[in-house]
Order: C-alpha cells, then sequence, then structure tokens
C-alpha cells in the first residue's frame, strides 16, 4: 500500500502532536483517496483515523478487510501500517471469520457498502452475525451501486428516485433491523455528515467484543445527491432524528461524571469501557430488543432513520468464546504445540470405535 501521507502542520521548530502510545495522527493516515470529491465514505475514514488516534490504537494491531465497490476502496486510506486484504465482492465476512481464528489479538475492521452487504453479500453478512465474529461490521450505505454507474440497492428505500427520474418500488433492506432479529449484539446507525456522533459510535464499536454493526449513512456525490434521493445530504439531514447524544469514555481514562438521576444510562461493555447515553423525552432504552425493533419499523413507516446506538448486549459470548479457543493465537503456536502425537490420535480413534 502506497503511503501519500504528508507530515501535519505544525508551528516552526514544534514537534506534532502525539497520542497515548507516542504516534500522531499522520501515522494513522493511509494513501491519498480517489473517490469522487465530497464523498461520504472520505468523511467516514477522516473519523476512522481520529478514532484510532485518539484511542491510542497501535496500527500494527489492526487488520482491515473488504469486498468489492467503492465502500472497499476505503481501507487504503486510513492505518497504513495496518494488515489489509481486499476480497472478492461479498466475501468479506468469510475473511474476517479466519483472520480472527488464527490470531485473536488482532483487532478487526470489515469495510462494506450495501452492495458488498445487503445483494451478493447477504448470507456472509447473516452467517458472520450469527456467529459473533468479532469484529468493527462497517456498513457505508449509499443506496446505490457506485462503480456500476448509479442502479438501486437493496437499501433503498420504495419511493426514491434516480437522477433518471427513475423510482425504485422494491422494498429495502434495512440492515440494522435485520441484525438486531439475528441476535446481533451491537447495532448502530449513523450519518456521515454528523462527525461528532460517528467517532463516539466508532470508539464504542471498536472496543465491542463480537459483530458490532455500524450502518452510515454515505452519500455518493456523483449518483445519488439529488432531490428525490433518501441517501442524499439533504434528506440525510432532514429526515435524521438522533435517539440520544452519545459521548465515548476509553477505559484507560479517569472520569467524573455528574448529571441528574435517571437522565444518562451508563452501559458497561465487555471489555469494561463504556458508552455514555444522555437520555432525551423518549427515554430510549438500547438494551431493549423488542423496543429497538419496533422503533425502526416505525421509524421506516415514518420515512425517516434512526441515528444511535440502536441495541446492545455487552454479554454475549464472541465466536472465539463460543468455540473455547486458548489465549495464544492460533496463528502463532509451535508445530508441537498443533501437532498432537500419535498416542494421542490413537487414543482421540479409540473413543470413536
Amino acid at each position: 500500500m502506497v503511503d501519500n501521507v504528508t507530515a501535519a502542520k505544525v508551528p516552526s521548530g514544534a514537534a506534532p502532536a502525539t497520542n497515548r502510545i507516542g504516534l500522531t495522527l499522520a501515522e494513522y493516515k493511509g494513501a491519498n483517496s480517489t473517490l469522487c470529491d465530497g464523498c461520504g465514505h472520505d468523511a467516514i475514514t477522516s473519523q476512522l483515523i481520529k478514532a484510532f488516534y485518539e484511542m491510542g490504537v497501535d496500527p500494527y494491531t489492526v487488520t482491515k478487510l473488504s469486498g468489492i465497490g467503492c465502500s472497499s476502496k476505503t481501507p487504503a486510506y486510513f492505518l497504513n501500517q495496518a494488515h489489509g486484504f481486499n476480497s472478492v465482492h461479498g466475501r468479506m465476512p468469510s475473511m474476517a471469520t479466519g483472520v480472527g481464528l488464527a490470531n485473536h489479538k488482532l483487532i478487526q475492521v470489515g469495510i462494506s457498502g450495501d452492495g458488498d452487504t445487503a445483494s451478493i453479500g447477504i448470507g456472509q453478512f447473516v452467517h458472520a452475525v450469527r456467529r459473533n465474529v468479532p469484529m468493527l461490521y462497517l456498513v457505508e450505505n449509499n443506496g446505490v451501486y457506485g462503480l456500476t454507474k448509479g442502479q438501486f440497492s437493496a437499501t433503498a428505500d420504495v419511493g426514491s428516485k434516480l437522477k433518471s427520474g427513475l423510482v425504485n418500488e422494491m422494498q429495502p433492506i434495512d440492515l440494522c433491523s435485520l441484525a438486531i432479529e439475528l441476535g446481533c449484539a451491537f447495532v448502530a446507525r449513523s450519518f456521515a455528515g454528523d462527525p461528532k456522533q460517528l467517532i463516539s459510535l466508532l470508539k464504542a464499536a471498536i472496543s465491542h467484543k463480537g459483530t458490532a454493526l455500524l450502518d452510515i449513512i454515505s452519500p455518493c456525490v456523483t449518483f445519488n445527491n439529488h432531490e428525490g434521493s433518501t441517501k442524499s445530504y439533504k434528506y440525510a439531514r432532514d429526515a435524521e432524528t438522533p435517539l440520544h447524544d452519545i459521548g465515548y469514555v476509553p477505559y484507560f481514562e479517569q472520569i467524573s461524571v455528574d448529571y441528574e438521576p435517571g437522565t444518562v444510562t451508563d452501559v458497561t461493555m465487555h471489555d469494561g469501557s463504556h458508552i455514555l447515553l444522555k437520555k432525551l423525552a423518549t427515554e430510549y432504552d438500547p438494551t431493549d430488543r423488542d423496543n429497538a425493533v419496533a422503533t425502526l419499523h416505525k421509524s421506516q413507516q415514518e420515512q425517516q432513520f434512526l441515528t444511535g446506538l440502536l441495541y446492545i448486549d455487552p454479554t454475549k459470548p464472541d465466536f472465539n468464546q463460543t468455540l473455547n479457543l486458548i489465549d495464544e493465537p492460533l496463528a502463532i503456536l509451535k508445530e508441537d504445540q498443533v501437532r498432537p502425537p500419535k498416542a494421542v490420535l490413537d487414543e482421540i480413534m479409540d473413543s470413536m470405535s
């Protein structure tokens, strides 16, 4: 991967700012984007870079995986020192499953799109969620197939229009509703044009143990940013309904919170980090699975999209825990640890006779 990062601008003679592990923001960047100017995907990339930098994550401990589509180019644009693999169309979850089994100490980031996930990759998505594969599953959702000139994708809303005037009459797939129905323990939605909310959700999703689905409305400025589109910047700003204000507090920082009883819910995640959910009038509870599904269905009927943490279950075991994997990553075990001697194999065979 080519690194076209330029040094961050700092006052003459001053050293660039560093995070808690001594790295600069520039060291979390990647190659220059080749996406269209104004693409929502680039806005998401910017927040990914900031999230990893502010959390003090070592880029070398991260693996970036993707399939095919405009969204799948995103991994080239952040964390140039991380591991990366661009798989075939819709098959990113299979790669993530294998990588996670080989080395469960890596932080997995799967970048996908509405075509890559909701169409050709829908089966892969279903089984990754069912297995609770440890990964941030990030969907850059623009409602169209950008690489093939803007046809409707499976997430396009009924009544949405293409630039040609064609109206979509097919029911959309709501990935958040589907994920909750499948048992996903972390489901959130955000908007590429809402950086404050997005960065908090990214930090929480990165810290989650298990599959963390983050569906991000990311307008396509070339094919789906016109009047009549329900995935445009204007429509998203007008129709967005935030469930709550979200702040993320990393576990390594000392915190002090002052709030009125009943106004904030402190959700403790599996790894000890926290999401503070400031209650609004709706008193939304992200741990109520049935209410999360009902709320999403209601928002569909009202032709709005909800943003925020839709559902979370921090107690659900991830795929590696379900398989009872040992603490040491399989990828670095020595041969004598993974190759049983003949006596052990004979004992196994005898037990099956």
